[in-house]
């Protein structure tokens, strides 16, 4: 089912949020570009299960698409490496969804923590949001039919999101046993570290806080950004002695963007007093954007270039429906449905 030059096959999505930020670039993008060398990579924008949770707002949705490729191609995900495609032009995964969805408890389902996660903010939003809809109870069940569309060996997530895999596997072995067949391949989790990278106020960053600092931000933006990040704030006066440990922000951000010498330098002079925290936010926003400048260079060439991003896109909705179709032909053979086609 892999490339045989690499060491297996892998799937990971991201739902269309629009311009990523750098929690999506650190935690999940850098990992990407790893693992498109070693393995044969499917990555693929989520847009069935944003309509999961906003079903009633796809007014940016398209546009939304379309920034999240631009930041992976800008991060370096590159289409000679991996494939690219988007969930809703792979028809074959609703076709697998619909089979899993027959064989799957519902009390599988229901147990699901990302399904929990949902639910929990879909309540939170007040009475003028409806009820769990029922494309949100079957998100556990796309979510598998994601991975098992491609028959992947591995799925690569966080230690705190292994739980998120288990009903793909459980799923699949239910498929297996119901059918008296080995085909599909029970998916283990390729278990990365992902760094927390805070926004700017100490919060977890995203678009919906207005604390996040975009991939795709002007370098003038970025240092502006920067410049409000929350530091010591048991630091009175520039000369008082610093501690890096309460510096919930800027020297996190120290820590993912520069390198050890640098790290141990700037915790020694803030410790000792000798670097105020507006000069050091200064050369760090300096540092971030020198750090990010040939991604943001890489992002403007496709932005002035769409007709090769369309291309891209193109191709790897067409190698994904390809190999998915491959596999709906053995569930359809193991399931014994009907063969008209």
């Amino acid at each position: 089912m892999t490339d045989t030059n690499k060491k297996g096959r892998i799937v990971s999505g991201m739902r269309p949020t629009g311009r990523l930020h750098l929690g999506h670039y650190l935690g999940v993008l850098t990992n990407w570009v790893k693992l498109q060398e070693e393995f044969e990579c499917f990555f693929f924008v989520a847009d069935w299960h944003a309509l999961t949770t906003k079903f009633d707002c796809t007014e940016n949705l398209k546009e939304d698409t379309r920034n999240v490729v631009l930041d992976w191609l800008a991060a370096g995900i590159n289409p000679e490496k991996a494939h690219i495609y988007i969930q809703s032009h792979v028809p074959q995964t609703a076709e697998l969804h619909i089979y899993l969805s027959m064989i799957t408890p519902q009390n599988w389902v229901e147990r699901d923590p990302t399904l929990k996660d949902l639910a929990k903010m879909i309540r939170s939003e007040g009475e003028n949001k409806p009820n769990v809809s029922y494309g949100l109870m079957g998100y556990p069940v796309l979510m598998a039919a994601d991975i098992m569309t491609f028959n992947v060996d591995y799925v690569p997530v966080g230690i705190d999101q292994v739980a998120h895999i288990e009903i793909a596997r459980d799923i699949a072995r239910r498929f297996n046993n119901i059918y008296k067949t080995d085909f599909f391949t029970e998916a283990k989790p390729k278990l990365t570290e992902i760094p927390l990278l805070k926004g700017v106020d100490g919060q977890k960053m995203g678009k919906s806080f207005h604390n996040d600092i975009k991939i795709s931000d002007t370098e003038e933006e970025t240092a502006k950004k920067v410049m409000k990040a929350i530091t010591d704030r048991s630091r009175a006066r520039k000369d008082d002695p610093g501690h890096p440990d309460k510096c919930e922000v800027a020297f996190s951000y120290w820590k993912a963007f520069a390198d050890e010498e640098k790290v141990k330098q700037v915790q020694e002079e803030c410790i000792a007093g000798k670097r105020g925290c507006a000069d050091c936010k200064r050369e760090l926003g300096a540092l971030m954007n020198e750090k990010l400048r040939e991604i943001r260079e890489r992002r403007k060439y496709y932005e002035e270039h769409p007709e090769i991003v369309d291309e891209i896109i193109k191709k790897g909705n067409a190698k994904a429906r390809e190999e998915a179709e491959k596999v709906l032909q053995g569930v359809r053979k193991a399931m014994r449905m009907p063969d008209c086609r």
